[in-house]
């Protein structure tokens, strides 16, 4: 339950500070940025593949997009927001699992963006914390 939670509040963040344009805008840019970015790393520790990390990275950046264009949806309550980030969060788990990755590895891919989340947050993240 604490990694649903903790891979929620990336998810919640990272499409937050796309939201606010620190992603640039473009869709497929952003995702190239952010593959450049985390590719390696997200290999290094997870010793996925180099096509798995593509497909992993690909999930999770659409599951982002999904959040974020969500949280900005100002027809829906606090309530229903949450049922559908846990749909989308289901989703996106079953997507892992279909790459396919074996338990260890999908356990290594939730901490290593569980680490992610909390670097952000450690550097203020991008809700605007640091001064």
């Amino acid at each position: 339950m604490k990694k649903i939670i903790a891979l929620f509040s990336f998810i919640v963040i990272a499409s937050m500070s796309f939201a606010q344009g620190w992603g640039g805008g473009d869709p497929a840019a952003m995702k190239e940025r952010v593959k450049e970015r985390t590719k390696g790393p997200l290999m290094e520790q997870t010793k996925l593949t180099d096509a798995q990390a593509d497909k992993v990275i690909d999930i999770y950046f659409e599951a982002q997009l999904e959040a974020g264009k969500l949280r900005r949806d100002d027809t829906m309550d606090d309530d229903a927001k949450k049922t559908k980030i846990k749909e989308i969060n289901a989703k996106r788990d079953q997507k892992i699992k279909d790459i396919p990755l074996t338990d260890e590895q999908i356990k290594a891919v939730a901490s290593f963006y569980e680490e992610q989340r909390k670097r952000m947050q450690e550097r203020g993240g991008p809700r605007g914390d640091r001064n």
